[in-house]
């Protein structure tokens, strides 16, 4: 099987090979010259063996994959598909030959050198793995422990006031515009997926081509073929996460009997339980003995026999559909490679399990498709809500949901993890104001092209800003009544005065009244300022680090105030899970609703909100919004060539620009665009792309970062399928 290398002037590898085996060969060649000691990384990651040489950190996410069971659903999914597939297994298999012939072949990365690892053999089941623990959180089924928490501390009705987008879930923008909407006529479909921005990405730009197919898209490294973003030339595709929840919490009861472990199951009798012990290594640290559960149910990933690590009696399982159905839905992977129209890309989908998304496809003969991917398992609404007791009957999982579809509105369709086709599987979605940005500005103009995309995937309103600054108005009024006086109005924001200035009516009069003494002329000032700001988080704007600011104080106080304190320490949950039930996040991103809720416990946010402004007006920023919110990309190991300052960003949480910082613990931004595209079914080659680094993992590598100017800026990188226009790097 013979196959070909060639690259762009961005360093994006183009293969091309005899057969669909040879290339899945070659893109597992490349990947590991081009991400050797990030495939290291996904390996141990999948195999719960990262704390070997990352140390204590990673003890947490280790435990979790060793007591879910991540290794061994990758296997048993393997198995099941060498039967049920044998091509598609086939295809893995020459995908994983090509990483171990790329490992051993390529230059070592010298993070193997700092650590004393050698490149370890991937197993035909290893990128299962990896696909499993790149998005065995992304159901986020932690959320279920932090609604049985705040509502056991606060109540019932608290569910529904902090019910946001979680601090540990990741979106993304996506968007289709039809023919009718397009300057050529043909559909365009562009977005970004929001992930934990790394270095290097998540995302790998790359070609794919044989006689059987031709396609560019959005790679998962370790991951053979192209799953989530691709453009086979006649028909192309891309996903948002749903927000479906297809994931279960169990409350087990266990005991220990002297063959082992029993479970209560909903029957009444006691069953035996699966047991082994497994021992995990912990770089500079004794090695850590981890007990491995499962039950009927699923398995035990938190607590046990004697209940969590504080004594707390507690014992928890998860049921999750591969581990279920032995399939991960692989199956659709060659199917979408060899699609050609959108019934091609619907057919596929059919054999999609995880994790679910809401796919937009559109071909160059009209055809348009918006529909739920994945497998959502039928059982009673209580599931969704919160762990259930394994041991009462009437939580059994009775079959999957037909996946919803939906049809476009004025020629366009939205998806930006907001309630839409996806509602009736889900129960918290992210909130509106990405959605209705997106498609406020798109009914602004009739005709679209590629080259107008970057517009929308840049745009920084901040529509959430309202209810605190509905506060601020009040405050601001009352002071100008009490005294007589209007304050000063001035905007030191450097934003350019061509952009818009949409904002919504500031009349919401939640809350406390405030008191008659008026504001400090600082605040009131401030407040002015505020209240004149274009609610633009640009990274050059001195009101966007202010309005952040004063943010930031409102959220720490609500958390701090006595009325919220008995939710503030959580239970001892395994810290893999500590960021659903962290109280200052869910404060940050359930803002708007404490803001507008007819009560707060009885605290009174007027006042809240009134010591806030004082407390910045009384030391306010003294740069711009780009200046504290600044990318944190993860890395595995502390790098020696990553810049001492990292970028300054626009955006925020609620923008279309979504980078997202922390509220009130931190002003950087962990996630955040981890790829933007644009796919044009006028001309792939007017499609365009950019991701946050480059098409390199290798630290010495020219295009390690060379992309990130322009993924700063907003620029796309153009797509270039035509190899007499490319470099020739090898033959293999």
């Amino acid at each position: 099987m013979s196959a070909e290398t060639y690259r762009d002037a961005w360093g994006i590898p183009h293969l091309r090979a005899d057969s669909a085996a040879g290339l899945a060969r070659a893109q597992g060649r490349v990947t590991a010259r081009d991400r050797a000691w990030q495939l290291e990384v996904e390996r141990h990651r999948a195999q719960g063996t990262s704390a070997s040489f990352l140390g204590p950190e990673a003890l947490s996410w280790d435990r979790l994959a060793r007591r879910a069971r991540l290794a061994d659903t990758a296997r048993r999914c393997f198995t099941a598909l060498e039967r049920q597939d044998p091509e598609t297994a086939a295809w893995v298999r020459a995908y994983v030959d090509g990483v171990n012939e790329g490992l051993t072949t390529g230059e070592p990365a010298p993070e193997f050198a700092r650590t004393g690892l050698a490149p370890g053999r991937w197993e035909p089941w290893t990128p299962l793995g990896v696909w499993l623990a790149t998005h065995i959180l992304f159901a986020g089924f932690p959320a279920k422990l932090w609604r049985e928490h705040i509502a056991a501390h606060l109540g019932p009705e608290a569910v529904a006031l902090f019910a946001a987008d979680g601090p540990g879930t990741a979106g993304s923008n996506g968007w289709l515009v039809s023919g009718g909407r397009t300057t050529t006529g043909h559909a365009l479909i562009a977005g970004d997926p929001h992930r934990f921005i790394e270095e290097p990405g998540v995302y790998q730009q790359i070609h794919l081509s044989c006689p059987e197919f031709d396609v560019v898209g959005l790679a998962v490294p370790g991951v053979p073929g192209i799953a989530h973003f691709g453009h086979t030339g006649t028909v192309a595709w891309a996903i948002t996460n749903a927000m479906a929840d297809y994931q279960d919490l169990y409350r087990e009861c266990l005991r220990r009997t002297g063959a082992g472990v029993e479970a209560l199951g909903p029957d009444g009798t006691w069953h035996r339980a699966a047991r082994h012990t497994e021992r995990i290594d912990v770089a500079g640290e004794e090695t850590v003995e981890v007990e491995v559960i499962e039950t009927g149910r699923g398995p035990v990933i938190a607590g046990g026999p004697e209940g969590l690590d504080d004594g707390t009696p507690a014992a928890l399982s998860l049921r999750y559909p591969p581990r279920v159905t032995a399939d991960l839905g692989f199956g659709a992977l060659l199917p979408l490679l060899r699609a050609r129209t959108v019934a091609d890309v619907d057919r596929a989908l059919d054999a999609w399990t995880e994790p679910v998304n809401v796919v937009q496809a559109a071909d160059t003969g009209g055809g348009l498709l918006h529909r739920v991917a994945g497998r959502v398992p039928v059982r009673p609404e209580a599931n969704g809500l919160r762990p259930v007791p394994a041991w009462e009957p009437g939580h059994e999982w009775t079959g999957w949901h037909t996946p919803p579809r939906a049809g476009l509105t004025d020629g366009v369709a939205v998806m930006a993890n907001q309630r839409g086709p996806a509602t009736p599987l889900g129960v918290e979605f992210a909130p509106p104001h990405r959605a209705d940005r997106i498609t406020a500005l798109l009914a602004g103009r009739e005709r679209w092209s590629a080259s107008d995309m970057p517009r929308i995937h840049t745009d920084t309103h901040l529509a959430s800003a309202t209810p605190l600054l509905a506060h601020i108005k009040r405050l601001t009024t009352a002071t100008t009544q009490t005294t007589g006086t209007t304050p000063t109005t001035q905007t030191t924001s450097t934003t350019p005065t061509t952009q818009t200035t949409e904002t919504a009516p500031l009349t919401q009069t939640t809350g406390a009244a405030p008191g008659t003494t008026p504001l400090t002329p600082e605040a009131a000032a401030l407040g002015a300022r505020l209240l004149a700001w274009d609610r633009r988080m640009d990274a050059d704007s001195t009101d966007a680090a202010a309005y952040a600011a004063v943010r930031a104080a409102v959220v720490r106080r609500l958390a701090a105030h006595p009325a919220l304190a008995p939710a503030a320490a959580p239970p001892a949950y395994p810290e893999v899970l500590q960021p659903w039930l962290a109280l200052v996040p869910r404060v940050a991103y359930a803002l708007e609703h404490l803001l507008r809720a007819d009560d707060l416990y009885g605290i009174d946010r007027a006042a809240t909100v009134r010591a806030a402004l004082e407390e910045v007006a009384a030391d306010p920023p003294a740069g711009t919004w780009g200046d504290t919110h600044r990318l944190a990309p993860w890395r595995a190991l502390p790098d020696a060539t990553a810049p001492a300052k990292e970028p300054g960003l626009s955006g925020d949480h609620d923008c279309v620009l979504c980078t997202s910082p922390v509220p009130g613990l931190t002003d950087r931004a962990a996630r955040g665009p981890a790829a933007r595209y644009v796919w044009d079914l006028a001309d792939r080659q007017n499609s365009r792309w950019v991701v946050p680094h480059g098409a390199s993992g290798a630290p010495g590598s020219a295009h390690r970062r060379n992309q990130q100017a322009l993924w700063l800026t907003g620029e796309l990188v153009p797509v270039v399928t035509d190899f007499t226009r490319l470099t020739k790097e090898s033959d293999d």
